[in-house]
Parts: structure tokens; sequence; C-alpha cells
């Protein structure tokens, strides 16, 4: 379990794990199981930084953090965002030119608009949640939560790509422990929380399975991406609005 997990933090990070994991199906598949935690981990770690920023800079601070937060995850995620977007507004409703878009690695003006847009939301939300003094909690749920929308879409959706490694960690994923994981990973966080988060997160997540499969029929590894940072965004917002 501890290689899954290490798997898990070396796949979605950049932190300087050097580890020579014997890699297999099944170990990709149960690294999976881990990805919430590891997104309590990112928090952790910008909460870590927020604590060593000085008080009276928080516009400075709110950038500081999503900066190292995007630095954290060497924007893995953002590029699915920026695919998605392109694929979305190129694809012209086809499934096979959209999945084309997507494995193009040039970003359209598209792409590029949508993750300024995305980017803005989070740098404001933050800088509001700091002024509310209330972004320790906000900075461990949210990468939780948006890491748990990948499970979540895993258990539920079908992988279009069947020579992806989303097909492989979906075929051997331990069905029993990821909807344990899922459900538990749901209440830690509705306990630090509230409803109205986890209703809009779930709302959401529905909403990117929908058009997932209107458009591709199933998703992609940068579906998972794009629902990361539109979840965490979300999450941001959500409380961000609730405290005020």
């Amino acid at each position: 379990m501890l290689a899954s997990f290490t798997l898990a933090l070396q796949f979605l990070t950049r932190l300087p794990l050097n580890f020579n994991i014997p890699i297999s199906e099944q170990r990709v598949a149960q690294s999976v199981l881990f990805y919430p935690l590891v997104g309590l981990a990112i928090g952790a770690i910008l909460i870590l930084l927020n604590g060593l920023l000085p008080a009276h800079t928080l516009t400075l601070n709110a950038a500081i953090i999503l900066t190292v937060w995007v630095l954290l995850t060497g924007g893995l995620h953002l590029d699915g965002l920026a695919d998605c977007s392109d694929a979305w507004a190129g694809g012209l409703g086809d499934k096979q030119r959209s999945l084309a878009i997507m494995q193009d690695p040039a970003a359209g003006p598209v792409a590029v608009i949508i993750l300024i847009l995305l980017l803005l939301l989070k740098w404001t939300a933050l800088q509001s949640l700091l002024q509310q003094q209330q972004i320790l909690i906000p900075l461990l749920v949210a990468p939780c939560l948006g890491r748990l929308s990948i499970l979540l879409l895993m258990l539920s959706t079908p992988y279009v790509r069947e020579n992806g490694l989303g097909s492989t960690m979906q075929h051997y994923l331990p069905q029993k422990s990821a909807k344990l994981i899922t459900f538990f990973s749901a209440l830690l966080c509705l306990w630090l929380t509230n409803i109205y988060t986890l209703l809009a997160v779930f709302l959401l997540i529905i909403f990117i399975r929908y058009l997932a499969i209107q458009r591709l029929r199933g998703v992609t590894g940068d579906v998972y991406g794009a629902s990361v940072e539109i979840i965490e965004t979300s999450v941001l917002i959500t409380l961000a609005l609730s405290n005020g």
C-alpha cells in the first residue's frame, strides 16, 4: 500500500521522490485509491506555506499560494482543462475530432482564455478567504475533493481510449475499496465544510460526466484533469461565498 501511495504522489505531484518502485497494472490502479490522500498532502503543504507568509500582504500571499499550488502539480490538471477547452470549442460535436484535438500539444486561444479565467477565479477566491481568515480548511478540502472527482468519474464513466493509462487504471481498480474511500473522503470533507459545498461538487461532477458522455461517449485523462481544476475552483468559491 505504501508503494501505491508513493506512486500516486510521484504521478500527481512534482515532489522530488525518486523511489524505484516496481510498476504493475494492478499497482497503478491501486494508486488511484490514494488520490484523495494526495490531495490532502498538497493541501497540508499549502497550509504550511501560508503559515510562513506575512499577514499584511494578502493579495501577494494569494498569488504565491496559487503559484506553488500549480508548481506542485506541474500544471498536470491545467493541461487537461486546456485540452478539453480546445476540444469542446473545435470538435464541432464530433467524438473523433474532439479526441484528436485533445492529443494536439498546442494550446488554442480558447484554452488560454479558459486557463486565465480559472486562475483568476482561484486567485480571487484565495484572496477573499485570506481576508476572512478562513483559508486553512479550503486549502485542505479543495485539493482532496478535486482528486476525489477522478475516483468518482472512474467508478461511474467508461474510459474511451482503449490503450490509455486511464483504461488500465479503471480495469484493475478495486471497486469495493474505491467506493469505501469515496464515501469516507466525502464524509470527512462534509465534516470540515458544509453540505452546500459537497452538493455543489457532486452536481458539478454529474454535469462534467454528462458533457463527457454527450461529446466523447466517456472520459479521458484530460477530462479527469479538467474535473480536478473545476472542482478545486468551485470549492474555493463556494467556501469564500458561504464564509462571507
